[in-house]
Order: C-alpha cells, then structure tokens, then sequence
C-alpha cells in the first residue's frame, strides 16, 4: 500500500493535468450541447413541417450513431475533406452533438409539458410568438428542463473518457497510467473517486440552479430528486 501511495503522489501533477482537460472537454461539451438541444428542440416543436423533419432527421442520426464512431469520422475522416480541429475542440464537439441531441428530445417535452392554458392564455394577450415563449412558456419549462440537464450532464461526464481514443491525455487516461505503476484495483477506484467528485459537484450545481428557477416561479424548491445520489 505504500508503494501504491508513493506512485500517486508522483503521479498527481498527471493527475491534474488530466482533470484540466476533462473539465476542458465537460464545459465545452456541456455548451455546446445546450445551444444544439435548444436549436434543435425549438425546431422540433416549428409550426414548419419542414424544419421538425429536418431536427427529427439530426436528432436521431446523433443518437442512432456511437458517440466513439462520431469521434472518430470528427478526428480521422473530416480532415479527408479539408476540416480538422485539435484533439480537445473535437471531442468538444462530439460530445456536444451527440448529447445535444439526446438534450433536444427534453427541450422538446418540457415546452409540450407546459400546461395548455397557459399557452392560450398568452395568446389571448395578443403576445407574439416570441414574446410568447420568452415571457411564459421558457420560464416554466426551464424549471422541467434542469432536472433532465442534470442527469445528461453526468452522462455527458462520463462520456469525456472516450477522448482517450484519439490521444487526449484526459482524466481516464492519466488514471491508466497510474495502473500501470500499481493495481488496477487500485487505480480504477481512485478514478471512480474521482469522476463520481466530479459528477456531484456539478449534479450539485445544477440542483441549486433548479431551485432558484423554481423560487422564482413561486414553486416548492424541493424537487422530486432532492437527496438522490449521483448515478454512475
């Protein structure tokens, strides 16, 4: 066991830049994973047949498809036709496309889970249809959304490690470096440690900006997953 804790305290500036690029490839997966489900939920609710056809086409290309195949046409096949990124802006997004697509499908059932009145409501107030959505049907979807955002957003943690296949140097590679100087029992449970850390601070930060959603619609701040653990 000492050994084993000599050979981490060696390896935690590895360790750290490790975590770097995982929180790297977290944020800008999570971004634009947002902005993918908000464009394309929003068209998959347009009164414009063709534009829900083509958010049903996407959405279901990115979720039909393995996230490690869209990796790799990303980073070994785009360049085949002039397009190519570094490791990291490619894994961003990867992983922002593909769970932006699993995103949309809740954008989409939360803005149809708004009750109805309210929808006929504001169109008895004459609003337009973006004054509509911004005032009174998106603030209270917004609240519907967060509890889905959240459990994506640990999926999309946890997805990070694909990046190893193209030669990222993230968290889960890193942590089988550290195998390689110890046990893979050891390691690994330092590396479940790690990434479940990692889930439950922003699982955490998510939980807090659901509450002040709620808050400000007037709602119970205590949602129905309050003190439910982080899946892993």
């Amino acid at each position: 066991m000492t050994d084993h804790l000599d050979a981490l305290r060696d390896a935690l500036p590895r360790l750290g830049e490790g975590v770097l690029v995982t929180l790297q490839l977290t944020l800008g997966g999570a971004l634009v994973a947002f902005v993918v489900s908000v464009a394309l939920g929003l068209l998959s609710i347009s009164p414009v047949a063709p534009l829900r056809w083509l958010a049903t086409i996407v959405v279901e290309f990115f979720r039909g498809t393995s996230l490690v195949v869209q990796l790799f046409w990303l980073y070994y096949v785009m360049p085949l036709f002039g397009v190519s990124w570094d490791a990291v802006l490619t894994g961003v997004i990867a992983l922002g496309l593909n769970y932006g697509a699993y995103g949309a499908e809740i954008v989409r059932g939360s803005i149809n889970a708004v009750d109805r009145g309210q929808w006929e409501g504001a169109k008895a107030l004459n609003m337009s249809p973006l004054t509509r959505m911004r005032r009174i049907i998106w603030p209270q979807a917004w609240v519907l959304m967060l509890s889905g955002y959240n459990n994506l957003l640990v999926m999309l943690i946890k997805g990070t490690a694909v990046a190893l296949f193209i030669g990222l140097q993230d968290l889960a590679y890193e942590i089988d470096q550290l195998r390689i100087n110890t046990t893979t029992i050891f390691a690994y449970g330092i590396g479940l440690i790690i990434y479940y850390l990692f889930a439950l601070v922003f699982s955490s930060g998510l939980r807090q900006l659901e509450k002040r959603a709620r808050r400000r619609l007037g709602l119970p701040t205590r949602s129905a997953h309050a003190g439910a653990g982080v899946a892993l």
